[in-house]
């Protein structure tokens, strides 16, 4: 909201289509402490199960999360128990069995503003675990904008992009690479900068991330979390990390994925 090629131009699947929705739980108290605004927007999961098509064993079970607007989330939990398959039922990539993905408006006593609506992919921007894998272009501005149209169009829809580029590039600090450098000749730390303004130039609201640290040295992974509390000021993200540590500072929510895709929310060990 193929799976590889998500990286270097999102994979957008049309609207999910849940069964009836239930009230939801309000956010836990925990969950946006010290927050106040005159009315806000948060994620909801409902009840979410996935069964694979062709399958008898659900990955995951009655998932429920709220995750407030501007908020880091983070799923923890050992490899395996189903961390990366919600993050791909978020993005669109695969859809559930039962159960809602919505977002919900409330106002500032926390009562419900209108229906819930269908978190629609194209609102959803999804990084991989090690996405420098799977660039494909030549230069870092083709890569940004692989999937962009390539006939003529008119001024102002030319501008919009150029607008859009200027504004992903300038989010993760990649103003002094040149834009026709190689891809694959960056450092691993410029590598994540620029998988993430492939994502952030489709200006997404939501922006999933799957082991945003991984393989990266100390130096880079501190810059990458600098990075992230930056764009936290703007987009709501959630991540799955193994990286409990480094991340902590940055989330406001946690859950645990327990093996047979239970979720539980539990707040870091720190």
């Amino acid at each position: 909201m193929q799976a590889v090629a998500a990286v270097a131009t999102p994979v957008f699947s049309p609207a999910l289509t849940p069964p009836p929705v239930r009230r939801t739980r309000r956010l836990s108290r925990s969950c946006h402490a010290g927050r106040v605004s005159a009315g806000y927007s948060q994620l909801e999961v409902r009840s979410v199960s996935y069964r694979p098509p062709g399958t008898e064993q659900n990955l995951l079970n009655e998932i429920s999360l709220s995750l407030r607007e501007k908020s880091f989330g983070l799923l923890f939990g050992r490899s395996g128990s189903g961390k990366t398959t919600l993050l791909q039922l978020l993005a669109g990539l695969s859809e559930p069995t039962c159960g809602t993905i919505c977002v919900q408006k409330y106002n500032d006593s926390g009562d419900p503003m209108g229906s819930s609506e269908l978190l629609g992919a194209q609102r959803v921007g999804i990084v991989f675990q090690f996405p420098e894998r799977y660039f494909l272009a030549d230069t870092v501005l083709e890569e940004i904008t692989f999937g962009w149209p390539r006939q003529n169009t008119d001024f102002l829809f030319r501008e919009k992009l150029a607008l859009k580029l200027q504004s992903a590039i300038n989010s993760v600090g990649l103003n002094g690479i040149s834009l026709e450098e190689d891809p694959q000749s960056l450092s691993g730390g410029f590598k994540r900068r620029l998988a993430l303004a492939i994502q952030l130039v489709q200006t997404p609201d939501l922006l999933l991330l799957d082991e945003p640290l991984a393989g990266l040295d100390w130096k880079a992974r501190a810059d990458v979390v600098a990075l992230l509390k930056d764009l936290k000021k703007d987009h709501t993200i959630l991540a799955v990390s193994h990286d409990l540590r480094e991340l902590y500072p940055l989330v406001d929510c946690s859950w645990r994925m327990e093996m047979g895709g239970v979720l539980k929310e539990e707040a870091l060990p720190f």
